[in-house]
């Protein structure tokens, strides 16, 4: 994967901040419902992340998919670990276990 220049940048970004989220569009305005629901979770629990728009890059786009093994995106990534897409993140969010994950990484929210 090291001589991959599309990794090896997805895991700088990854490296580099606690909270990612590889995304359609951006932060402040996602262009795809899947994206927009994790937006507005992490923005419900006032998580500072970083937001990564493959739209902009398709070899992101694609060398994401490759990377985590998942074929969708939204991607969210919490120190380095591989989170999952949007049910997932919407249905740990709504459980509670979103929460819990991101006290035992030690990463800050509003409650």
């Amino acid at each position: 994967m090291s001589d991959n220049p599309a990794s090896e940048r997805i895991k700088a970004e990854i490296d580099s901040n606690s909270v990612v989220l590889f995304m359609k569009g951006n932060p402040m305005f996602p262009q795809c419902g899947f994206s927009a629901a994790i937006v507005q979770a992490l923005t419900m629990m006032e998580v500072k992340f970083k937001g990564v728009d493959v739209l902009a890059d398709d070899e992101i786009r694609q060398g994401i998919k490759e990377f985590s093994s998942w074929p969708t995106i939204p991607q969210l990534y919490l120190k380095g670990e591989f989170v999952g897409g949007c049910d997932i993140v919407r249905e740990m969010h709504e459980s509670g276990e979103l929460q819990k994950l991101f006290d035992d990484k030690g990463i800050e929210y509003a409650a």
